[in-house]
């Protein structure tokens, strides 16, 4: 079959909308506040954001379709055969930031990218996973998060867990801390065989489960009590996920460098966040578990 950009615009919108009404609905009371733009460069998008809910601090559900005449360098360093092509981009990125710190933190993306030049064939990929950033952490949620993962990958091959699994655990990794920025999930790219409808169709599937994923576990935790202390902690575990997004993540230097938009490229930054010099954190202690336990790459499937 051939590439179907149309279709896939259309599943990605349909899927933003069916998000942010489960989270609203998880929420209880929090509402997502739309903003559309246009891009001068061609495309455009609309940002969804949710803040001060009664579940999450602050959340954003962005859907993006933006063209480009040129793929910026954060693309074509990894392709460098996209090179004098110009490209369309399609992708719905989320990221949402509960308030009770026993609540983690979790992310997802899907995506597509197609480049195009005259006379040759287009090059297409699909990319996208989910991951989860909790500051307290549960081998029940663990597994559960996990499990639903790898049910999704199955259905596509018995193989795809595995390697989705170890990609998540390699790219969501703050090099210059020596350590993961959370306890992982599936994370996918470059997704172009063996034909664009399963691939399409295995991204809508993992569009789908992130939801079911993460809902449980916001349900399980949302009523822990706590305190200023795990507050802190919390505040402190976010300036991690500010490092990674800022130095590291490819999403955002695609974004920036090809003239995206700098509000929805920087939506998925929490709202209150803390750095410490040197700060560690005392042994027997449930942050220590954090450290010592959830953030090593292990099999929680």
């Amino acid at each position: 079959m051939a590439v179907n950009i149309a279709a896939v615009i259309a599943s990605m919108e349909s899927l933003q909308e069916r998000i942010c009404e489960g989270l609203e609905a998880l929420d209880g009371n929090g509402r997502f506040a739309e903003d559309r733009w246009i891009r001068p460069e061609g495309g455009g998008g609309r940002s969804r954001i949710m803040t001060d809910g009664a579940r999450f601090e602050k959340g954003g559900v962005n859907f993006s379709h933006v063209r480009g005449d040129s793929m910026p360098a954060s693309a074509t360093a990894h392709r460098p055969e996209l090179a004098g092509r110009h490209y369309q981009a399609v992708g719905v990125s989320l990221v949402m930031h509960p308030h009770n710190p026993y609540v983690p933190t979790s992310h997802a993306n899907v995506r597509f990218f197609v480049a195009e030049k005259e006379g040759e064939a287009p090059i297409w990929w699909f990319g996208g996973g989910f991951d989860l950033t909790p500051c307290y952490g549960f081998d029940e949620d663990c597994r559960d998060w996990h499990r639903a993962a790898k049910a999704v990958c199955d259905r596509f091959g018995p193989e795809r867990y595995a390697e989705y699994k170890a990609w998540c655990d390699r790219y969501f990794y703050l090099k210059h801390r020596d350590e993961p920025r959370g306890v992982g999930g599936i994370f996918f790219d470059d997704l172009n065989t063996p034909d664009f409808e399963s691939c399409f169709a295995f991204v809508r599937d993992v569009g789908e489960t992130y939801l079911q994923g993460y809902a449980p576990l916001v349900e399980r935790r949302a009523d822990t009590p706590y305190g200023e202390r795990e507050k802190q902690f919390q505040r402190y575990r976010r300036g991690r996920y500010v490092e990674f997004n800022l130095v590291w993540d490819r999403g955002t230097l695609f974004g920036l460098q090809s003239g995206g938009r700098t509000e929805s490229i920087l939506m998925s930054l929490p709202p209150e966040v803390r750095w410490e010099y040197n700060w560690h954190p005392e042994p027997g202690t449930p942050e220590a578990e954090l450290y010592e336990r959830y953030l090593k790459p292990r099999d929680w499937a």
